[in-house]
């Protein structure tokens, strides 16, 4: 049952939400006739609208925004609240959005073609009636009280040249907003977005998707596919049955991830992370070899699944809205929640199949 799954989570409560329209859109409209047009057409996004959200209202096939004519501003885009619907329902059965930030778009169609394999219908990424029938209707926001243990791994801002980085002992969260942004697979704007004016204090209470629990089974996994042209990781069990499947970076054209088959080797939580620009890439001004600690926003994120191939590996983030966004170095990239859970799964010898 749902309302049991969020209270194992994160003693989350499903409520009736109602969130009050941001006061800042109406000065914004005072002062450009532009802005103006377009806070009278927004419609301020609540955890109430989303969890009320109708689903066929989402175009049943994706198609980009027109890109603007020659002297025309591009119309603003905002997060759809039937968008963030989809994206947490499907998180909870499997087929990983990557972060749930209310847009549609490449990731959320990959997980659309992966929930239609994992319940054996056509996997054409259309969003139709019977695969809405699937996903099923609970509330998939809620409202979270935090708590001082939260802020446990927040150390403050990273610098992002790695030099910076290697002088300091843990590399954790910038801010509570970015730790429970992670902590509910949410996109930090959407996250605002629902809460305007938040502290993120202790004792705070917040409004927050509800994704599902990590899949568990050390050894479930018996197989992985990365699939290059989709961009996307898929993990099967030992009779060949899809388990989950993840929006992934795998590499880039400078950099291009392996082909073939291969092998886990290890799986490595919180792992440290070496710097060579001798055999890997330079990163700024830095030629000399450097150990970067360990931490969610490490180089390689929360978790390491070490391959068979010299220094390729399955890994996770610290930029998951950048996944099949911008390329890799060569690896494996997926959300630091998304190679937490495919880390769960896996025990050395899985197959890893680089397709596509």
């Amino acid at each position: 049952m749902v309302g049991m799954r969020l209270t194992k989570v994160a003693r989350i409560l499903l409520v009736a939400l109602a969130t009050a329209v941001a006061p800042a859109m109406a000065q914004e409209a005072a002062a450009d006739p532009d802005a103006a047009a377009v806070a009278v057409e927004r419609v301020p996004l609540t955890g109430e609208a989303i969890n009320a959200a109708d689903l066929m209202t989402i175009a049943a096939e994706y198609a980009p925004p027109a890109a603007p004519k020659e002297g025309e501003k591009a119309v603003p885009l905002f997060a759809d609240a039937a968008i963030v619907r989809l994206q947490v329902l499907l998180d909870r059965a499997g087929a990983s959005p990557g972060v749930i930030d209310g847009f549609d778009g490449d990731n959320v169609r990959k997980a659309v073609r992966g929930f239609e394999t994992l319940n054996g219908l056509p996997a054409d990424g259309v969003i139709d009636p019977e695969m809405l029938a699937r996903l099923g209707g609970e509330p998939v926001v809620g409202v979270y009280t935090i708590v001082p243990e939260d802020g446990d791994d927040v150390t403050g801002p990273v610098p992002d040249d790695y030099a910076e980085k290697a002088k300091l002992p843990f590399l954790g969260y910038a801010s509570m907003a970015e730790k429970l942004a992670e902590r509910f697979h949410m996109d930090i704007d959407l996250l605002a977005e629902l809460n305007p004016g938040a502290g993120y204090a202790p004792g705070d209470e917040i409004v927050v998707a509800a994704p599902g629990l990590p899949r568990e089974g050390e050894g479930a996994v018996a197989r992985i596919e990365a699939d290059k042209s989709l961009a996307q990781v898929r993990a099967y069990g030992a009779d060949g049955t899809l388990i989950a499947a993840y929006p992934a970076t795998i590499g880039s054209e400078e950099n291009p991830s392996p082909s073939g088959t291969h092998t886990v080797e290890v799986v490595v939580h919180l792992p440290e992370y070496t710097y060579n620009p001798k055999i890997n890439f330079q990163q700024g001004d830095n030629t000399e070899v450097l150990t970067i600690p360990p931490g969610p926003n490490g180089p390689v994120g929360s978790v390491w699944i070490d391959l068979s191939e010299p220094t390729f590996g399955i890994h996770g983030t610290p930029e998951p809205s950048l996944i099949d966004k911008t390329g890799s170095h060569g690896c494996v990239r997926l959300t630091n929640w998304d190679a937490e859970e495919l880390a769960g799964m896996v025990t050395k010898g899985v197959v890893v199949e680089f397709v596509g």
